[in-house]
């Protein structure tokens, strides 16, 4: 090996020797560095997550005494008393008579940080003032919920009945809140009232009511549609009210419907289309209830024909009769 040659091995391994040597420097030394750097990121990431679920859980915390504020109380006995109270006043704000409603305790039914109270409230009214009342509660800023809302028409004419449930939770564990008495900031004399008044003025609970048929003036109809004379009343009409004697004479006394008046008739006279022949006063079985007896009945003679007309009953339930069912005077002198 020339000088020459020997020195370019020298080179060579000096360069090597000192890339060799410049990652076994930064292995020892930058490495704990780059550590301590990717550790930093990961503690930023950390505390940048903490800080925001602190800001998150003061904002949380805030929002929360901002709920409870609005609650009735913290204990289940005592915001059950309040909540009945508001709810008395409201009913009586509505301008309805709190003596026509009916107030029952619901709950406690325990959820996850709270429990959940409330009324089951039914009554009656103008529907006005049911009006009122809904606006009212809906307005309200206590903490709170209808629930289950109805509104039928009431037993009264011009009321209706509603019923709802009106909920409100206590929250457990309750924040340390100064509780105030608490107004709506809207009232029956707000504009916003007035939006609703529609459905007092159509009246929407009435029950509905067919439209009677508009009247077509004389000589205005169709032809052919011109009432004629009225017509005769038919045997529905006349219906035998007493089948009596008077003076040792039956007499029948029938009734007129169709002119709401009753007349007396005696054998031989014509009614009906036919001609009273007697009164028969055998007992014999209802034609209907063969079980039981009919007592009287007067017998028609139309034509050639007998027919038995029992007493309560109309010409319209007239029956044909057998020469066998005639009495013995007709079938002696028929």
């Amino acid at each position: 090996m020339n000088p020459r040659e020997k020195n370019l091995a020298i080179a060579l391994g000096s360069a090597l020797l000192l890339i060799g040597g410049s990652f076994v420097v930064r292995s020892i030394v930058f490495k704990p560095v780059l550590e301590i750097r990717k550790n930093l990121g990961v503690a930023r990431e950390k505390i940048a997550k903490i800080d925001t679920e602190r800001r998150n859980f003061f904002a949380a915390e805030d929002n929360l005494k901002l709920i409870a504020a609005r609650t009735f109380a913290d204990a289940v006995d005592q915001a059950s008393a309040k909540s009945g109270e508001i709810l008395t006043r409201t009913i009586a704000d509505a301008r309805l008579a709190e003596s026509e409603f009916t107030r029952i305790p619901v709950g406690p039914k325990t959820m996850r940080g709270a429990s959940e109270i409330g009324w089951s409230v039914q009554g009656d009214g103008p529907l006005t003032h049911i009006v009122h009342l809904l606006f009212l509660l809906n307005e309200s800023p206590w903490l709170h919920r209808i629930e289950g809302l109805s509104v039928s028409a009431g037993d009264r004419p011009g009321e209706v009945r509603v019923r709802f449930r009106y909920l409100t939770l206590v929250l457990n564990p309750a924040p340390e809140v100064t509780r105030k008495d608490l107004a709506g900031k809207l009232t029956l004399d707000s504009p916003e009232r007035a939006l609703l008044n529609g459905i007092v003025s159509r009246d929407l609970l009435r029950p509905y009511l067919k439209r009677p048929p508009q009247a077509t003036p004389p000589g205005k109809g169709p032809p052919g549609s011109q009432p004629g004379p009225p017509r005769p009343p038919g045997p529905e009409a006349y219906r035998i009210v007493s089948l009596s004697e008077w003076q040792g004479q039956p007499e029948v006394h029938v009734r007129d419907t169709a002119a709401n008046r009753t007349q007396v008739y005696k054998a031989g006279d014509e009614i009906a289309g036919g001609t009273i022949a007697l009164v028969d006063y055998r007992p014999l079985p209802s034609p209907d209830q063969p079980g039981l007896l009919s007592y009287s009945r007067v017998i028609l003679r139309i034509g050639t024909e007998y027919w038995a007309i029992e007493r309560g009953r109309t010409f319209a339930d007239k029956r044909k009769l057998s020469p066998a069912e005639l009495p013995s005077a007709l079938a002696r002198n028929p």
